[in-house]
């Protein structure tokens, strides 16, 4: 088997030698493209262009590798490089071991500065500050539907949306002993608890849940309090040390959280974009078909549609719209100016590439 082995593993690390080689070559070609964007001011990071290459080695991508494990390969990369140049400070809801946690090396690869916040409006104010260079936010979850505190922040924020990632969510039961004796309640973000009611009802129903700011924060209450449970990701049990009571206790095994990357940065068209818009309409009747029948008009398909109260006195909403395309695209520009001609009140979020997941 040795002598088998030996020649492989001899090709294994001539190549490993020729990768070493090439990633060096690289990141020398990234230090001089830092150099040209310090002298024009353009930014560290093009979540445009890190999109284009990430879906071009998939494309050219031929095995036997899978295009996830390339992708990943290649953004860590790319993060490596990048902090060669600068390293970017990303703000996200703390403490370590969240779910935003996980989404900010998933969009930006483990080369980078995180900043976790005891909430997400820390997360905007930090970003908006200038303490951080991007901020990550839940936007919705695909069995409870929009964070809404991220929905009414964007409204109010100067801040632009400038990518978007999706992560899958398992939730795990969690304690100090890896069992429930003497545990009296239950922590969880409340997200975390409604995409779990189901199992608990069925489980654990005459404990007490409580909502706290976060999972991970629940699992740190868990890791210095053996009476209380934790709602929270494997990663956060690894980070607090506790052991696994249930695994996988999400009603929706299929449970999945779309985050948003915001900041100050306007991105270029990628060529597989996406555009977040806020609307509001006069109050009579059909204003909304009329509002939207631009996007039909000039064949800009609409991807996602929110309501969210005014919290004015009246029975007014903001519309949180997403459509396909890029504002400089043609046709999204044509839809995009006749529609704001038509409401009351109209703000667009950021265009920003499609999440690869």
């Amino acid at each position: 088997m040795t002598d088998k082995l030996k020649p492989l593993r001899e090709q294994i690390d001539s190549i490993d030698a020729q990768i070493l080689d090439l990633l060096n070559r690289r990141a020398k070609v990234a230090q001089e493209v830092g150099h040209v964007k310090a002298e024009t001011k353009a930014p560290v990071f093009r979540p445009e262009r890190e999109a284009q290459v990430l879906r071009g080695v998939a494309d050219r991508n031929p095995g036997p590798m899978g295009n996830h494990e390339v992708q990943t390969i290649f953004r860590e990369i790319m993060s490596a490089c990048r902090s060669l140049e600068k390293r970017v400070t990303v703000a996200f809801l703390g403490p370590a071991g969240t779910f935003s946690e996980q989404a900010v090396y998933q969009q930006f690869g483990s080369a980078v500065e995180g900043l976790p916040c005891a909430s997400i409006d820390e997360v905007f104010r930090a970003t908006e500050a200038g303490t951080a260079d991007f901020g990550v936010v839940p936007v919705e979850n695909s069995s409870e539907g929009a964070i809404n505190r991220t929905l009414d922040l964007m409204l109010q924020t100067s801040l632009l949306i400038s990518g978007e990632v999706a992560i899958a969510v398992h939730h795990s039961l969690m304690t100090k002993t890896g069992g429930m004796d003497g545990v009296k309640v239950i922590c969880a973000h409340s997200q975390a608890l409604a995409q779990c009611q189901v199992w608990l009802n069925l489980n654990h129903p005459n404990i007490e849940r409580r909502a706290v700011a976060s999972n991970a924060e629940a699992a740190r209450m868990a890791s210095a309090d053996a009476s209380i449970a934790a709602i929270a990701s494997e990663m956060a049990g690894e980070q607090y040390q506790l052991g696994v009571v249930k695994a996988h206790i999400q009603d929706d095994p299929h449970n999945r959280t779309r985050f948003a990357i915001v900041g100050h940065l306007q991105t270029n068209p990628s060529g597989q974009d996406q555009t977040s818009l806020v609307l509001a309409v006069p109050n009579k009747a059909g204003a909304v078909y009329q509002l939207l029948a631009p996007l039909a008009k000039h064949g800009v398909s609409m991807t996602r549609f929110e309501s969210r109260p005014a919290r004015i006195g009246t029975w007014e909403y903001y519309f949180y719209v997403d459509v396909e395309g890029h504002v400089h695209d043609a046709a999204v520009a044509r839809a995009l100016a006749e529609l704001q001609e038509n409401a009351a009140f109209f703000k667009v979020l950021g265009s920003y590439p499609l999440s690869l997941t």
